[in-house]
């Protein structure tokens, strides 16, 4: 059984599947993907979202605001954990800082003190609520880890999805509760940094994600990516690491239900079953 730990599934490109979404997850569940976890950019995206969930029983979805994403006005605290609340989140995210494109296009995206109030909030927003955080993080190492310092309850946790950062940086978030979650990045020719970091962590500390429909992995590169393509993702790491699929498979299923706990009782039958007899819920 595989698990999809950061997915778009309200930005599933129209070539995936004709556009058809059940489509979609059903490719995925026949590759054994059962579980999903749809990923918020906006809080305005939480009732498409929700509806998604309300349809398939194996979706569970997340409530956040994308550090990139111009909004009229930030989200308090409170706006935060009450959309999360009330669509049912399983987590806070994705959300964090991103200072890649500051230089590049300054006015098109958030400025730094933005960024870092907006990830904070989300942050006191998941400690007040106990739900883990998904983090997104890209050339704003410092900042990232020294929030989560601040405003994170390690018994909680969180990840920070879709990695490209170094081993100190993945090992520092581990030491503070958090896993690392590997999209198809790793299976691209010039990633072999990220193949070590996948040697080189714990096993029960790695996810695994498509970020669908973004970054599809080899040898689907240049395609929109979809729910399914997660083995792909499984099955490099496994290679990296000198073991089998089913055991990627089997310990990233289990830190996902680990990490995200309130995901559990919404998962089909046949899954809670198997993680009941795992001890897992």
């Amino acid at each position: 059984m595989f698990v999809d730990s950061h997915c778009h599934l309200d930005r599933l490109d129209p070539e995936t599947h004709g556009g058809d979404l059940a489509a979609a997850l059903d490719a995925a569940r026949a590759r054994n993907v059962r579980q999903f976890l749809a990923i918020a950019v906006t809080l305005e995206d939480m009732p498409s979202l929700a509806e998604i969930a309300r349809t398939h029983d194996d979706v569970v979805i997340s409530a956040g605001v994308h550090p990139l994403h111009c909004v009229a006005e930030e989200p308090s605290v409170a706006v935060i954990k009450e959309a999360a609340e009330r669509f049912g989140a399983v987590a806070i995210g994705e959300c964090g800082l991103d200072y890649h494109y500051l230089d590049k296009a300054p006015d098109s995206v958030p400025a730094r003190e933005v960024q870092r109030e907006r990830f904070r909030r989300q942050l006191v927003a998941a400690s007040e609520l106990e739900l883990p955080v998904i983090i997104h993080t890209r050339e704003a190492r410092d900042d990232t880890l020294a929030l989560i310092r601040e405003h994170t309850d390690s018994a909680v946790g969180g990840v920070l999805h879709c990695f490209t950062e170094d081993m100190d940086m993945a090992r520092e978030a581990v030491r503070h509760g958090f896993y690392i979650s590997l999209s198809g990045i790793v299976t691209f020719r010039n990633a072999e940094s990220l193949r070590d970091l996948a040697r080189g962590l714990p096993l029960d500390r790695l996810l695994i994600e498509t970020d669908s429909p973004y970054l599809a992995p080899v040898p689907h590169r240049g395609k929109p990516n979809e729910p399914a393509w997660v083995v792909e993702v499984a099955e490099c790491i496994a290679d990296a690491r000198g073991i089998s699929v089913a055991e990627v498979a089997a310990q990233t299923t289990s830190n996902f239900y680990r990490l995200f706990r309130a995901a559990a009782p919404e998962a089909p039958a046949e899954v809670r079953k198997a993680l009941r007899s795992a001890g897992l819920v």
